[in-house]
């Protein structure tokens, strides 16, 4: 019998009789990251990692029984060794190391390879199975350096400046948003969040991560300059009520999704910035081998081609048709966008 299976619930390890982010609500559930489609109210208790809590508060209640445990401490469940590793995507994110009878099985949640300053980088783990996301899973996808993305970045805002327009960066309000205000320069101008951003960047400011200073956009006086700021917002504010009190503006959306030709066009968007929270090919196929594990799980986004891809290389590979969406342009866990 396989250490983890799938079932309508999500990853369920029948020997330690947990869940991995399962889909409602279960007696145990162990969790990778805190965005909803891995995070889901419900459960009986959770277990994540320290840096998550106050994050996962807040998408499941403060009453909800978390328990939060520090990257590689080991925990028994029923007789199973399960702990968590830093996964590089967002805060608090991890990878779940799940040992049985000499087997080991990593499932990593979502994942990135690229430097980032708001959470601790990936480790890579041994293991016999390793489950991996797919979000990215196409040999286009390959991140350039993030320093050179923040300098484009950077010279967009300053180019908006002189036009006379306020620069809006549409980012997730969970962990792409920090990650920008941790990367731009804030001499430029005047830096303001969403309202959604400014209340994860409070959490993110408590965990002691450091970012460029900020103000949300509901606390700006009335004689605002909106021209000199740049104003970072979910996507789905875009074109909302809400943006209407900047004017003139340049809008910009920073994803992974922006290396491909037509997707900021499709999506009526001045300019598009290649940063993504998740791995990119080089990353997926580097990771993979260095693992070192016999077969590999494949889930979420290009499931099918990389699960022949690596059959093609002799690997023993499996997809999973799970619930987890990665990176998604419709973005539904940030619908509302009032402030």
């Amino acid at each position: 019998m396989a250490l983890l299976e799938l079932t309508d619930y999500g990853f369920y390890c029948q020997a330690g009789d947990f869940f991995i982010d399962p889909w409602h609500g279960v007696d145990r559930a162990v969790i990778t990251h805190a965005h909803s489609d891995h995070l889901r109210s419900g459960s009986k208790s959770y277990l994540l990692t320290k840096p998550a809590l106050e994050i996962a508060r807040r998408r499941v209640g403060d009453d909800a029984p978390l328990q939060g445990i520090d990257y590689g401490e080991p925990v028994i469940l029923n007789g199973v060794r399960v702990s968590l590793h830093p996964a590089g995507h967002i805060l608090g994110s991890a990878q779940v190391r799940v040992e049985h009878r000499g087997e080991v099985w990593v499932v990593s949640g979502d994942w990135k390879r690229h430097s980032d300053p708001t959470c601790i980088p990936f480790e890579v783990l041994q293991c016999h199975t390793f489950i991996t996301e797919a979000t990215f899973g196409l040999p286009i996808y390959r991140w350039p350096s993030p320093k050179l993305v923040f300098e484009e970045m950077n010279e967009w805002w300053r180019e908006n400046q002189k036009s006379g327009r306020a620069s809006i960066m549409l980012a997730y309000a969970l962990g792409k948003a920090q990650r920008i205000l941790a990367g731009i320069d804030s001499t430029i101008g005047p830096i303001y969040v969403h309202g959604a951003v400014h209340h994860v960047n409070e959490a993110y400011r408590r965990a002691g991560i450091e970012m460029s200073p900020s103000e949300p956009v509901y606390a700006a006086p009335k004689a605002t300059d909106w021209h000199q700021a740049m104003i970072i917002a979910p996507p789905s504010a875009f074109r909302s009520v809400w943006m209407r009190r900047f004017g003139a503006s340049s809008s910009a959306f920073a994803s992974g999704w922006m290396r491909v030709r037509g997707v900021r066009r499709r999506r009526a968007i001045d300019r598009g910035f290649i940063l993504s929270d998740h791995t990119d090919w080089p990353g997926l196929v580097a990771t993979i081998r260095e693992t070192g594990a016999e077969r590999i799980g494949v889930t979420h986004g290009y499931v099918s081609v990389v699960s022949r891809w690596l059959a093609e290389q002799g690997i023993d590979a499996v997809g999973y048709q799970t619930r987890f969406e990665g990176e998604n342009l419709n973005e539904p866990e940030e619908a509302d966008v009032q402030d």
